[in-house]
């Protein structure tokens, strides 16, 4: 397998797991219906760093010796979901307590505070799930040719994988940005946080149920 062999079959299997629905798609749709596409930009850069890290972890060794370890897995494994437990029931319990009257969505201009909760839920959301971690310590070395250091290697197609996931989460916030208006109120704006809310609860209950790969 050649260097450039490598880097695109990479990105074929990364592109198709991208777009398969799940957690992060749910966090990007939700951050835009909801609210605005700045803050579904700002969810979809907090993903991709806690992507981007959770490829150096795997690049470095780091991730390779949580996977070694039963104790250090399993209590990750606890906290993420526990985290994406409480956030998404926090998410639903917020629905009941907004008053009619309140605005459901955030202007186009949201303040920096309103940006900083929306990138710092995507990137913990992405930390908290060892999963992630797994994943790459599965996948790099298939993909790493001969005479190629396993370190920058694992650097880039975690780069790779980061882009193509950019790009797609773009899109999303793009093209659901168009449906906005159609959403816009209180109504549409509880009803989406409750299904993500829902979603969070699902995965966070899923997390910590499944046994160890």
């Amino acid at each position: 397998m050649t260097f450039a062999e490598a880097v695109l079959q990479f990105a074929l299997v990364a592109g198709l797991l991208t777009v398969i629905p799940g957690l992060d798609t749910a966090l990007v749709l939700r951050s835009t219906l909801a609210r605005s596409r700045a803050y579904g930009l700002a969810t979809t850069a907090g993903i991709q760093v806690g992507t981007l890290i959770w490829g150096m972890a795997a690049a470095t060794g780091a991730a390779a010796l949580l996977a070694a370890s039963q104790s250090a897995y399993r209590l990750l494994t606890i906290l993420g979901a526990a985290y994406m437990i409480w956030m998404g029931a926090s998410m639903f319990w917020k629905t009941f307590r907004r008053q009619d009257g309140a605005p459901g969505v955030a202007p186009d201009v949201p303040s920096s505070p309103k940006l900083h909760r929306e990138l710092t839920l995507g990137l913990a959301t992405n930390l908290m799930n060892p999963k992630v971690g797994v994943f790459y310590i599965a996948m790099i070395p298939q993909f790493v040719p001969d005479g190629v250091s396993p370190l920058w290697m694992g650097l880039l197609l975690a780069a790779v994988h980061c882009a193509i996931a950019a790009v797609w989460s773009c899109s999303l916030v793009v093209g659901s940005g168009f449906f906005k208006d159609r959403l816009a109120g209180s109504t549409a704006a509880r009803w989406t946080d409750r299904i993500t809310g829902g979603v969070l609860i699902a995965f966070g209950a899923r997390l910590a149920l499944t046994p160890r790969a």
